[in-house]
């Protein structure tokens, strides 16, 4: 285990360590102007959801670490307290990569990243028609978290309204995430695409009250075979299946037959048996899993 001390590392060095492992993060694509009328348009990492009543989003231009200069996104908001935050898909991840250029203050990202501005509705900066989902914001307050190269400037943002398109919403009215595409930053120069294969579902724990890994067997609980993801979902039932369920699930003829096998091989039986559970553990039938190891305990 290496231990680091963010004061005896340079700046630079620990930035690209915390970006690493802080990851995936969301992209806030922020969209302001300035007094003159000239927009801007930035992708920012440093961002999240941080309430819904009143709906808050804050992101943060960070101070650059190697001269300790601030960025046109947070110029603006100071003379404005208005920023449009636009979500970033697959399909616009190199464009907005390409936004993220120092280009002069007075150029447009709008142009130069190839993107259509759209009038918001209640506020000044523009909306990207090519974004999924756009917030119009009021910032409601600037937090800087410091003076030197590296220091965030937390901009927190309340909702005044949210922009999406219907292509991206599934049959019952909700943001189909398959659809939506979107992508997160990691470190380096690596994104991660949310959508397909990489996406899975957790049941949250907080929707019932699981019996807890603590209540799982202890010839179970350490297995060799069983992951700690395997005893979170198994910990994640509300009740053990009851006696007559087991016994009922003993006697299906797959059970059975799979009993032979244990008798055949008792040295391998325990090894044999989780791997079994784990299989049922990861087509989503934890309830016969439990039922397969209850069965042969």
């Amino acid at each position: 285990m290496i231990t680091i001390d963010p004061k005896e590392i340079k700046t630079g060095q620990f930035h690209a360590h915390m970006l690493s492992a802080v990851a995936p993060r969301p992209i806030a694509f922020a969209s302001t102007i300035d007094n003159q009328g000239n927009p801007n348009l930035s992708p920012y990492s440093f961002f999240n959801a941080f309430g819904s009543k009143p709906p808050t989003l804050i992101f943060s231009p960070a101070r650059r670490v190697r001269d300790n200069t601030i960025k046109h996104t947070l110029e603006n908001v100071y003379e404005n307290m208005e920023v449009v935050i636009n979500v970033v898909s697959y399909s616009m991840v190199q464009q907005a990569s390409l936004s993220s250029c120092e280009y002069p203050k007075g150029v447009s990202e709008f142009v130069k990243a190839g993107f259509t501005p759209i009038p918001s509705q209640l506020v000044k900066p523009f909306r990207v028609k090519e974004s999924p989902v756009q917030f119009e914001c009021k910032v409601k307050q600037v937090i800087e978290t410091g003076t030197e190269g590296g220091a965030g400037n937390l901009i927190i943002c309340e909702i005044l309204l949210m922009h999406i398109n219907e292509d991206v919403m599934d049959s019952e009215g909700r943001i189909d995430p398959h659809k939506i595409d979107l992508v997160g930053r990691c470190g380096q120069d690596y994104y991660c695409r949310a959508s397909g294969d990489a996406l899975f579902e957790v049941t949250k724990p907080n929707l019932k009250m699981g019996i807890g890994i603590d209540q799982i067997p202890v010839q179970i609980r350490n297995s060799d075979v069983l992951s700690g993801n395997d005893l979170g979902q198994l910990g994640n039932v509300e009740a053990l299946p009851n006696q007559q369920a087991i016994s009922e699930f003993g006697n299906m003829e797959e059970i059975k037959n799979l009993s032979a096998v244990f008798d055949a091989n008792p040295e391998s039986k325990n090894k044999a048996l989780h791997l079994a559970a784990k299989a049922l553990i990861q087509a989503g039938k934890i309830d016969d899993a439990w039922k397969l190891l209850l069965h042969f305990s």
